[in-house]
């Protein structure tokens, strides 16, 4: 687990190779690590190896299939250029959602990748009232890089209590 937040820790300061390379590290010591499988491929796919972080979340996936590492496969999806593969996701987790709690936040984060700006923030305000969990995300995901001066963020964000 240390090796895996050490990994984190590069992950936020956007040093994604060094992150990669620690969280190969924690891997090694436990190759069955959910989430260091996650947070191996969130740092793939920022670093623009789409197929790479494909895989690993496919291989976090079958060890957990938590709404948030099937967000994160249909946001990879999208990067890559399968929208047909991200849009088979979504409604994998809408049919999750009947079932179990799926955050709005893991909504969010596909449609952001997909384009629907309105969708997207209408999932964030979801997540909002709900008090989501996720929304502890919010400042650092750099998935949601290009809604970051879209004034209906700047206003989430502040309402969320994080500095601007």
């Amino acid at each position: 687990e240390i090796n895996t937040d050490l990994g984190l820790s590069f992950f936020f300061a956007r040093q994604y190779e060094r992150a990669i390379e620690q969280f190969e590290k924690a891997l090694e010591m436990d190759p069955n690590s959910v989430w260091t499988r996650f947070f191996l491929g969130w740092a793939r796919e920022q670093k623009g190896d789409y197929a790479e972080a494909i895989e690993e979340y496919k291989r976090a996936a079958q060890l957990d299939d938590a709404p948030l590492i099937m967000a994160a496969l249909g946001h990879a999806f999208v990067m890559a250029g399968q929208r047909d593969e991200a849009q088979r996701v979504l409604e994998e987790m809408k049919q999750m959602a009947a079932s179990r709690h799926v955050s709005p936040y893991h909504f969010a984060i596909i449609h952001a990748a997909l384009g629907n700006r309105d969708e997207t923030f209408e999932e964030l305000e979801q997540s909002y009232r709900a008090r989501s969990e996720a929304l502890v995300w919010l400042k650092v995901d750099p998935r949601l890089d290009a809604l970051r001066t879209d004034p209906r963020f700047i206003d989430l964000q502040r309402r969320v209590g994080l500095p601007l």
